[in-house]
């Protein structure tokens, strides 16, 4: 069974940075499609950045392109997230998702449903 564990949060002020780590375990996890997603009280999960462990494909929603980077260890047993020039509209509590598919694509980062394991959590607060 596929277990994922998220570190990394804490409390920045605005422009700042952090880097967010997803730990997978439990199995050989190849060819699936793993994301960030995020949300802050009182809105829906968002889709933030994804990737396709298999090829290596990455895509972004708009808000955070320039800024965030989603990466993978050779390994593909972690996956992070860099996020840079942080803004407090980026305060949320993010979340590792996976599942095991190829070829997600930006069109997945709207459909969390996909997804079908997930971490508990990492917070991030971004201050102005």
């Amino acid at each position: 069974q596929v277990q994922l564990m998220e570190s990394g949060g804490g409390s920045v002020q605005a422009g700042g940075s952090l880097r967010l780590s997803c730990v997978i375990s439990g199995d050989t996890y190849r060819g699936s499609c793993m994301a960030w997603f995020r949300q802050a009280p009182g809105k829906e999960r968002e889709g933030v950045a994804g990737i396709s462990t298999g090829s290596g494909f990455t895509f972004y929603v708009d808000s955070v392109k320039g800024r965030f980077t989603i990466s993978r260890d050779n390994a593909k047993t972690t996956i992070y997230l860099v996020m840079n020039s942080l803004k407090p509209e980026d305060t949320a509590m993010y979340y590792c998702a996976t599942v095991m598919f190829r070829g997600c694509n930006s069109a997945w980062l709207s459909r969390p449903d996909n997804f079908n394991v997930w971490g508990q959590g990492t917070q991030v607060t971004v201050s102005s």
